[in-house]
């Protein structure tokens, strides 16, 4: 089985994790309603995607709303 013969250096352990930073979702403004959503994905507040409504949302109920 293969051994190591040298120990790495910093810079090549570094240079071999370069790739392994994680990168933040993109983000967007629903056009509808202005809310913060992920890019290429349906709006949670109002459930548009591209101007259709992709998930049917139920209206807020009053007695929910005064409680």
């Amino acid at each position: 089985m293969g051994v190591p013969k040298r120990k790495k250096s910093h810079a090549r352990q570094g240079d071999r994790r370069s790739h392994h930073a994680l990168t933040l979702p993109t983000m967007d403004r629903c056009p509808q309603c202005n809310a913060v959503k992920r890019a290429h994905h349906a709006c949670l507040e109002c459930g548009t995607y591209r101007g259709r409504e992709v998930i049917r949302r139920p209206a807020p109920d009053a007695d929910v709303a005064d409680a």
